[in-house]
């Protein structure tokens, strides 16, 4: 009986590791998801880039747009500075001003502090690229 157990907690555990996080909007719609691979989709389900391991981003057709290296400095495909991510969530723009922040919960945020939408269980920095710096 405990094996049973065991292997369906594994195989709960398995199924849970595979399945997107979604990105809602301030009316809690789903706007888009982000997969496990990185692999970005809209609110259509169509693939609109993907987030390779190494901090690549790439566009539909498999181009290189840009780069989201491991201190939250997001560049562009030339590969110029166009924001980051501290570590505290708060995202800035290429000037050093503030475009809001994401929240450990998942929580995104204007300049504001009025709530944009949610990425529970998106990597902040991800979710400060979908939210704050377009993708293609």
């Amino acid at each position: 009986m405990k094996k049973i157990l065991f292997l369906l907690l594994l195989a709960i555990g398995a199924s849970t590791a595979c399945t997107a996080q979604t990105l809602r909007n301030s009316n809690n719609s789903s706007i888009g998801k982000i997969e496990r691979d990185g692999t970005v989709r809209d609110r259509n389900n169509s693939m609109i880039g993907k987030i390779e391991r190494d901090g690549t981003v790439r566009d539909r057709n498999n181009s290189s747009i840009g780069k989201i290296e491991r201190d939250g400095t997001i560049r562009d495909r030339n590969n110029s500075m166009i924001g980051k991510i501290e570590r505290d969530g708060t995202v800035r723009d290429r000037n050093n001003s503030y475009l809001g922040k994401v929240e450990r919960d998942g929580t995104i945020r204007d300049r504001n502090n009025s709530t944009i939408g949610r990425a529970d269980g998106v990597p902040p920095e991800q979710a400060a690229l979908f939210f704050f710096f377009s993708m293609p």
